[in-house]
């Protein structure tokens, strides 16, 4: 139990569903389509498209999205890969004979196809009860009346303001500033392309005059995109991954996202007592930062597109686990693993909502950095992402950039099992922090013994280009050890992620929500 005279939260209880989001408006949203009669789905659909009102430079509909989705009265897990691919015309060797080493993290070349709203559209029709228009007409609204800008998002705007470009500093920024706390922020012409959606469904955004202002507006800015690419978009259900730490069992989103990386983390880790530890202390900290080494150097090397991945397997396998576990020294770090870009900001909201029937939904969407790439189409302001950042240039490796394929991706959706059974919904954003983040959540509660609150609420480190992030909620001592180890410190600027839990008390008939301190939102229930 928390200690009630220091800061903190509690967790949310509830019986007939909660929703834990990164807004309180989404939330609230979420709670009001259960209480309507909507299901998970239905609900999941609505928060998300809230957050693209209520944190633009966060998400947005020119971005992708990843799904798990865990019916009502089954103990199935579906993936759903919402994630967008390059166009047609991309070529690697076009890109390194222009002199690049690797992809551009703010210029055209980066902008691949938008997945999120084909994914919603399917998402609705296939397993929501209410319909695509129901879900839509409360960020419809918010987008037309306004929203008041929160601490973190004016924060994350901020940040994102200088890679602001062109039609996107008209239609995202305060007469040529980022907003201010409190600031009313409306996007009238994103309310019209939600409508527009709501009505006609995908063809609304993949085709006609929406369609045709995103290519337009790509091509005058050099891109090679074309309607035809646009048309192709379209999500596709897939098998996920799942790894035993313990006694749970940990599923993630398979590739191109990058949830094997924290099911090779935990692997590595179960080779240790972490128990045994300091939960706050250098030690954990420091077998955690190893373990993170070695497992993202396996990420960079074999994830892809799906269609190009060889070997997953490998990077699985408890013989692959053995070997790197035996390559952490306890007491000294080792070298950086090499890093998949320059980028070091990234920008992604999180959901999970179980309703009363245990229909449960994880989901991330982004349009990967602040803003994405900075660009947006002339007439309606979409937000271009810049997920294209994540493919390589290294010639044949598998994650090297190809006509219609999909970048090696950072967002990543999870759940819990235990004994066959869904017990928990979560998901940790925060860029190439998320398997990490993933594995601290798992970590903290089954060696540890935190709630999910506290899980979340625990100061967070990470290894991270070269550099050992170390949040201020870790002690100088442990810090000053951690340095003596070898490792260089630093306190991030930006905090470690964000993270949103909703548990399953299957005892009780009791769900418990969560939701991280270092975002505006909350869980909010019924």
């Amino acid at each position: 139990m928390r200690d009630f005279q220091l800061p903190g939260r509690s967790a949310v209880f509830a019986t007939n569903g909660i929703c834990a989001t990164s807004h309180p408006l989404a939330a609230k949203v979420a709670v009001q389509i259960m209480e309507a009669g909507g299901n998970a789905v239905d609900a999941a659909i609505a928060a998300a498209a809230v957050l693209t009102i209520a944190e633009p430079p966060m998400c947005g509909i020119g971005g992708d999205c990843f799904v798990l989705l865990k019916p009502a009265g089954d103990e199935r897990i579906i993936a759903l890969n919402g994630s967008g691919r390059a166009p047609g015309a991309l070529s690697a060797d076009a890109l390194r004979e222009a002199g690049h080493r690797e992809m551009p993290l703010y210029g055209v070349e980066s902008v691949t196809t938008p997945g999120a709203i084909d994914a919603f559209c399917r998402l609705s029709a296939d397993w929501g009860r209410m319909g695509l228009a129901a879900s839509l007409a409360p960020a419809i609204h918010y987008a037309e009346a306004g929203v008041p800008v929160a601490p973190r998002t004016a924060f994350d705007w901020k940040n994102a303001e200088p890679h602001l470009q062109g039609d996107a500093r008209k239609f995202h920024l305060f007469a040529g500033k980022p907003p201010e706390i409190g600031q009313i922020y409306r996007a009238p012409t994103i309310a019209e392309v939600l409508r527009r959606v709501a009505m006609d469904g995908r063809e609304a955004f993949y085709e006609g005059e929406v369609a045709q202002d995103m290519v337009d507006s790509l091509r005058s800015l050099g891109g090679v995109h074309t309607l035809d690419d646009l048309a192709k978009q379209h999500c596709a259900y897939v098998e996920p991954l799942a790894g035993a730490y313990k006694d749970v069992e940990l599923v993630e989103h398979p590739p191109n996202g990058q949830g094997a990386t924290a099911i090779l983390m935990n692997n590595i880790l179960a080779r240790f007592d972490l128990g045994a530890l300091d939960p706050l202390g250098a030690r954990r900290a420091h077998i955690e930062a190893e373990a993170a080494k070695l497992a993202y150097d396996a990420r960079n090397r074999f994830l892809a597109d799906p269609e190009h991945v060889t070997r997953l397997d490998h990077m699985l396998s408890s013989e692959t686990a053995d070997r790197l576990a035996a390559l952490i020294d306890p007491a000294r770090a080792m070298g950086a693993a090499a890093s998949l870009t320059s980028a070091v900001h990234k920008d992604t909201v999180y959901l999970t909502v179980i309703d009363k029937d245990l229909m449960a939904v994880s989901l991330i969407y982004s349009v990967y950095h602040g803003f994405g790439t900075g660009l947006a189409s002339r007439k309606f302001g979409i937000v271009f992402q810049n997920r294209g950042a994540g493919f390589s240039l290294t010639p044949g490796h598998p994650n090297e950039a190809g006509p219609g394929k999909r970048p090696m991706h950072t967002i990543i959706p999870a759940m819990l099992r235990q004994n066959g059974r869904l017990t928990m919904s979560f998901g940790v954003m925060g860029g190439a922090y998320q398997p990490c983040g993933h594995s601290r959540v798992v970590t903290n509660m089954v060696d540890f013994g935190m709630s999910p609150q506290a899980a979340l609420d625990a100061p967070r480190s990470f290894a991270d280009e070269g550099v050992l992030k170390v949040e201020r909620g870790y002690s100088r001592a442990a810090m000053q050890e951690l340095a003596d180890m070898g490792h260089r410190i630093t306190v991030p600027e930006v905090p470690l992620g964000g993270g949103q839990i909703v548990r399953i008390d299957h005892a009780r008939g009791v769900l418990e929500g969560a939701s991280d301190p270092r975002k505006d939102g909350c869980a909010l229930g019924y």
